[in-house]
């Protein structure tokens, strides 16, 4: 027996032409491709406007790989974050962040992360496969029905902050974005989505080159090629000067500043010297620095730096004209907080 094919891997023109070889009007594909996106049906039960007849020759040739949020918990702050089952019995999570009148989706891009961050709860777990486009827009559509029902509000804002490396999965993110932003989709404006890498300079450069309208954040987390190296080991690979060198290029494409994430720990990254050389760092292209509140995975040596480490970061960054934001972790009683990710429901 032939394996049905996911239909929301067509395109409207493949759906169409689909209906036309089967005896139908053209016009009935943009019916279903509406149904999939923009109404965000689950199943082909859903698409109430289309014949009986019609739906069954759908379920004969098709499935819908929808998700299925299987857990959610909210926090005492308002963070709600879902344990999301995938077609294949696979988890990832995603988080509903409320802040002020806003509400951010961080949504995941793979299931594990194929990097190796030492301090990431996510990197402990092996890389199982890249999402699809479709399965990262389900993230974001269940995140917008939160939103509308514990705010009474849209989504404001998209982070692809959560499980996994984008750029390591660049197409089906790129694509996931292009219908997130589609006016047949989400219809969010690409200013407020924002993709963060740990630095893949290659992709970076290939970012920059597809022209995107999206902001681009990098895990930054030392200005120090041996420290990040400690930290972040597959920076071996790609060293400052390449980041650097990325970057300008990024920005000499996009015009569009970039921001760093950038956490501070006890012993590792609290001192002058680390913070001298990140103004430096941030001398190369035009940006802004997220200093983050670290959440512990473990007792082990990633220890959230003592307040006047992050005090001396803010005084000598904004000496320096350099714009700094401290980011307070949410969601920390559901372990839904920055590299807290982990799958601990699967």
């Amino acid at each position: 027996m032939s394996i049905k094919k996911d239909i929301r891997a067509l395109t409207k023109t493949e759906l169409r032409d689909f209906f036309v070889e089967n005896g139908d009007k053209a016009f009935r594909g943009n019916q279903v491709y509406e149904w999939l996106w923009s109404k965000n049906a689950h199943t082909f039960e859903d698409m109430t406007n289309i014949s009986k007849d019609t739906r069954q020759m759908l379920m004969d040739n098709f499935v819908i790989n929808h998700i299925k949020v299987d857990d959610m918990q909210r926090s005492s702050d308002g963070t709600v974050k879902n344990a999301v089952r995938l077609h294949d019995g696979l988890v990832v999570e995603s988080v509903l962040i409320p802040t002020g009148s806003r509400t951010t989706a961080c949504v995941s891009s793979q299931v594990g992360c194929s990097l190796d961050c030492k301090f990431c709860a996510t990197a402990r777990l092996k890389k199982m496969r890249n999402l699809n486009p479709d399965e990262i827009f389900d993230q974001v559509a269940a995140i917008n029905q939160e939103s509308l029902l514990y705010y009474n509000h849209k989504l404001s804002n998209i982070v692809f902050m959560g499980m996994g490396e984008p750029l390591m999965n660049y197409n089906n993110v790129l694509k996931s974005i292009e219908k997130i932003t589609s006016d047949e989709g989400l219809g969010m404006s690409p200013k407020r989505i924002t993709v963060s890498t740990s630095g893949v300079p290659k992709m970076i450069k290939k970012l920059a080159d597809d022209e995107v309208k999206f902001n681009l954040a990098v895990s930054l987390h030392s200005a120090i090629d041996e420290v990040r190296a400690e930290i972040m080991p597959f920076s071996k690979a790609f060293p400052l000067k390449d980041l650097k060198e990325s970057l300008e290029y990024w920005f000499a494409k996009t015009n569009s500043r970039v921001t760093y994430e950038y956490v501070v720990w006890d012993g590792i990254n609290d001192t002058r010297e680390a913070i001298n050389a990140l103004v430096k760092f941030c001398k190369y292209v035009p940006c802004k620095v997220n200093l983050i509140e670290y959440n512990p995975i473990d007792d082990g040596e990633f220890q959230q730096a003592k307040s006047q480490a992050i005090e001396d970061y803010i005084s000598i960054l904004e000496m320096n004209d350099i714009i700094v934001n401290v980011r307070r972790s949410r969601g920390k009683d559901i372990d839904a907080a920055c590299g807290q990710l982990a799958n601990k429901k699967s």
